[in-house]
């Protein structure tokens, strides 16, 4: 996801009800109570986002899953406040009890984002610690420009770093794994 911040001076906490009261068309993400722009993103980024999104979709359905996968501009709820509100290029909800018609209430199972120059920092630090300490099971950051893809497995508190030409294995799934490439 591209992300721009616009520096607010005159509001030092935003929530939910100032992402609604955005103009048509502008998107958001709130952390913190802090409000974060979000860009257009590139071919690139979109090609990545449809291609993952089919393959976990595909992978659920040929099990007779439960989980959803769910793409942005989709709202994540994430500590079920007024102060955090995201769209995570993919989210992956495995407890239907969370999900409504306006978003997830709470952390989703997993969460990829794909990274884009002005979103960087944002993926890589603060959006990383919110979603380990909100209850993300697993969270990948893939990276077009490097061709990497960190995954960190929160419950087992691990960390490993994959190539696009490698099989990645999915912890939340015990025989999936995913190629970028």
């Amino acid at each position: 996801m591209n992300i721009v911040r616009k520096e607010e001076t005159y509001k030092e906490t935003y929530t939910i009800d100032d992402i609604y009261a955005l103009p048509d068309g502008e998107r958001a993400e709130l952390i913190d109570g802090q409000i974060y722009y979000l860009a257009t993103p590139s071919r690139t980024h979109q090609r990545i986002l449809f291609s993952l999104s089919r393959k976990i979709a595909d992978y659920i359905d040929s099990k007779g899953g439960n989980c959803e996968v769910d793409i942005a501009p989709f709202a994540v709820f994430l500590n079920n406040d007024d102060v955090n509100y995201v769209e995570p290029d993919i989210s992956v909800i495995c407890d239907p009890s969370k999900l409504d018609e306006k978003g997830c209430y709470g952390a989703p199972d997993w969460i990829i984002e794909i990274v884009s120059p002005t979103s960087r920092q944002m993926d890589y630090y603060k959006k990383l610690f919110k979603y380990r300490t909100a209850g993300v099971r697993e969270y990948w950051i893939v990276d077009p420009t490097k061709e990497l893809v960190m995954v960190y497995r929160f419950e087992k508190e691990t960390m490993e770093q994959y190539s696009f030409k490698e099989d990645i294995p999915v912890g939340i799934y015990d025989d999936f794994s995913i190629r970028v490439s």
